[in-house]
């Protein structure tokens, strides 16, 4: 198969549209070709007029590890092109950035999950470029993720850098059909095009939407592997909680939660009782780490790791949002009393606790701190937004 950026490099009639154009590249370390060559490099190599690259969170060399590490504005010391940062003294294209080009080249590797800031830099890059007359073009790249839909829709009020729009956690796209969303839903006038990939097949065995031909690469500093990808949609979570996501570790966001305050057989025991069938399609196995920096740093923490790979992964099965909201709720009902949720800074969110802010709303918090609360609760809550979503974005699929 080829992504978005190996078809416009091989086909020149996909790039004439850029002849005698200024054009921008929006990038990181995924960025790159089946050859491993960054789409920077492999771009002006092909004669296309990069004049400016631009960088999301994390950076365009992906060194800043933790949420909320900005990145500056540089000057890129192999091609003297500004390089832009979009997630440094502002995260919205300003006018200056927008004045560097005339078309802007979308190619982020995304990991199909709102929380995910990718996606919300698509939408101020789109608004910035209906702003400004500019066109924008994604080179799309898979959605590791694959089709799957799971978790309640953002409430309105809710928007964040980590919530674009009324899209559930785990949204099923990739960016380019996530572009053709945020034009209709905001009605953004802007020239828009998607190189589409050839021979994507997100639902097909054994990469469910990631091609096994293909290098995984870190998007981000904690995104290490496509079990990761498959499970953040559910431990993305644990940064809104006291629970160690594993950063610090190896398998960081691999894991269903560790601390050094918990029983993890335990936990795994009462989710087991509650709603064993949230427990499907992926394998939990005890684990024990050893953070050497963020929460409970030098403490050994006791905890679960998932494996949504190999045999023990089943795709239609799987549902790492339930999986998590279930982990809270058996560690809520073991220790009724254990300080779950953070209360700090998230995202440039100051009022909100930040496992809102991840969700979207109160609502999967509210369920977990309910002693009454069942699954089917959570079930009836979910299950209608889920639906609508897929009904509302069927018309987009690209592939």
């Amino acid at each position: 198969m080829k992504f978005g950026i190996d078809r416009l490099l091989v086909d020149p009639a996909l790039r004439a549209p850029l002849e005698g154009k200024r054009v921008a590249l929006v990038a990181h370390p995924a960025s790159v070709t089946a050859d491993l060559t960054h789409s920077l490099d492999a771009l002006i190599a092909a004669g296309v007029n990069i004049t400016a690259a631009f960088g999301p969170q994390h950076g365009l060399k992906g060194d800043k590890q933790d949420n909320m590490e900005e990145t500056p504005d540089e000057s890129d010391p192999r091609y003297g092109i500004p390089v832009f940062s979009l997630y440094g003294e502002v995260r919205r294209p300003s006018g200056q950035m927008m004045s560097s080009a005339d078309v802007f080249l979308f190619d982020l590797q995304d990991l199909g999950c709102r929380i995910y800031t990718f996606v919300t830099t698509l939408l101020y890059m789109l608004e910035a470029a209906a702003a400004h007359g500019k066109t924008v073009w994604v080179l799309d790249r898979p959605n590791p993720a694959g089709r799957p839909v799971e978790g309640t829709l953002l409430e309105p009020g809710q928007e964040s850098f980590v919530g674009a729009g009324p899209m559930p956690m785990r949204h099923g796209l990739t960016l380019g059909e996530m572009g053709h969303w945020f034009i209709r839903h905001f009605k953004l006038d802007v020239d828009y095009r998607v190189i589409e990939m050839h021979d994507w097949l997100p639902e097909a065995g054994p990469g469910f939407g990631w091609p096994t031909d293909r290098i995984w690469i870190n998007p981000s500093p904690n995104a290490a592997s496509v079990n990761m990808a498959r499970a953040y949609a559910g431990t993305v979570m644990l940064e809104g909680a006291t629970l160690s996501e594993g950063r610090g570790t190896t398998r960081p966001l691999e894991v269903l939660f560790g601390a050094p305050d918990v029983d993890a057989n335990a936990v795994h025991a009462e989710m087991q009782r509650i709603a064993p069938e949230w427990l499907a399609g992926c394998a939990l196995r005890e684990c024990w780490f050893l953070p050497t920096f963020h929460k409970h740093v030098g403490e050994l923490c006791h905890g679960l790791m998932i494996h949504a790979e190999g045999a023990f992964y089943d795709h239609t099965a799987f549902r790492p949002w339930r999986l998590q909201a279930l982990a809270f709720k058996a560690v809520r009902n073991l220790y009724p009393d254990y300080p779950l949720w953070r209360d700090f800074p998230y995202e440039y969110e100051f009022d909100r606790l930040a496992i809102d802010v991840i969700n979207g709303g109160p609502a999967l918090r509210e369920w977990v701190d309910d002693p009454a609360s069942t699954p089917a609760d959570l079930d009836a809550r979910t299950a209608p937004d889920e639906a609508a979503w897929r009904e509302e974005v069927s018309d987009l699929l690209l592939y």
